[in-house]
């Protein structure tokens, strides 16, 4: 199974993989994984740059990279940790001074295996190193299989400003693959559940009666989660087709984002560092910004109804102590200012009249917002 789909012209591939568990080191045989397969047949300069998360399961590494060196001997593997903190310039230039060191072309290759942090900076990385070189992505968490990894976006943070340098370059192949999700732990598989859902309400897709089925979900039943992410990726390739550069129609994939970005900027330096995914700060914000617009209104009990079954957060009473609750609704207010949708003095967030209709709109009624906040955030 796999997608197809263009822009200017260009055609992308989307893969579903379902390659085979486990491997023997001992043989020397190549094209065990699709993405080898699809490398033989590439025409470039045979310099791969391999990019893995340091935290990702041993188990994909260890199939990757031992596939890979069988076919092209001077592959390079770089380990950067995929860490919220680390998307920065430091991890950026890490990667370009391996370009260099590598002496990469136009015609080189850089393939990414890791979760959000680690595809955007990688694809900023190739999008600058000679004004573009070839992007394959592996995404290895749910939330960069269900949403990041497809639309382009490439950044890193600055200044503690989420996404504030960055540009628009598209991964060429992206591969979504069966071991990887059969390997994500629990939390992390059900922290894309959000992002799936923000589709489902913004487009009208198959995917919330699709959720519905939490068992087979919950087991990873790779026909029926695949079908799942592809009519999440669907949709948002619906969105964004036309409209790379976020100008209208794909600011709608931004839903719950508004809420959520400030969510994470306020909460970066308490408790651990784990302390809240995205893909769980997008489900609050969606939330969020269903009451603000609309109240407690059908489409909030739908998105409250899919949370609660995944036993996802509806809200920070678990990641907040109470002695920290006052300052952390300041900073979230604050930080809904800095969201980088925002093009004069009030912040822009989707607004749901009804499921499958979606506008941008303007947050204007300040005293709304810290009622949203009040009532979702901490109630």
């Amino acid at each position: 199974m796999k997608i197809e789909y263009y822009i200017n012209k260009k055609k992308y591939d989307i893969k579903f993989c379902p390659d085979r568990e486990g491997i023997d080191t001992r043989k020397k045989t190549s094209s065990y994984t699709t993405i080898a397969k699809d490398l033989k047949r590439s025409y470039f300069d045979q310099k791969v740059l391999l990019v893995f998360d340091k935290k990702i399961n041993k188990k994909i590494t260890k199939y990757v990279i031992h596939d890979l060196k069988i076919s092209f001997p001077k592959l390079s593997v770089l380990y950067i940790d995929g860490e919220k903190v680390n998307k920065d310039l430091k991890v950026l230039f890490k990667i370009l001074d391996s370009f260099f060191d590598k002496k990469f072309t136009k015609k080189s290759i850089l393939v990414s295996c890791g979760g959000g942090v680690i595809g955007d900076v990688c694809g900023l990385a190739s999008a600058l190193y000679l004004r573009g070189l070839i992007h394959y992505n592996i995404p290895s968490t749910m939330t960069a299989i269900i949403d990041s990894c497809v639309g382009g976006k490439t950044a890193i943070n600055y200044r503690g400003v989420i996404n504030s340098i960055g540009t628009y370059y598209h991964s060429e192949k992206i591969y979504i693959s069966k071991n990887i999700l059969n390997l994500l732990p629990l939390r992390e598989f059900k922290a894309g559940i959000p992002e799936i859902l923000k589709c489902g309400l913004i487009d009208k897709n198959p995917t919330i009666k699709l959720l519905r089925n939490k068992n087979i979900v919950i087991s990873k039943n790779f026909n029926y989660v695949a079908k799942i992410i592809k009519h999440t990726l669907q949709t948002k390739i619906k969105f964004f087709q036309n409209d790379v550069y976020e100008e209208g129609k794909r600011l709608n994939l931004n839903f719950g984002h508004t809420f959520a970005h400030a969510i994470e900027m306020s909460l970066k330096n308490r408790n651990n560092k784990d302390a809240i995914r995205h893909g769980e700060a997008v489900g609050i914000g969606i939330l969020c910004e269903i009451y603000y617009a609309n109240g407690k209104d059908k489409n909030y009990y739908i998105a409250k109804e899919i949370l609660n079954l995944y036993k996802l957060p509806i809200n920070l009473k678990n990641f907040v102590k109470s002695s920290k609750i006052n300052k952390t609704k300041k900073e979230i207010f604050n930080n809904i200012f800095l969201d980088k949708k925002r093009v004069n003095k009030f912040p822009r967030y989707i607004n749901l009249s009804q499921l499958g209709k979606s506008k941008v709109s303007e947050m204007r009624n300040f005293k709304r917002i810290k009622d949203t906040i009040d009532k979702i955030i901490f109630n």
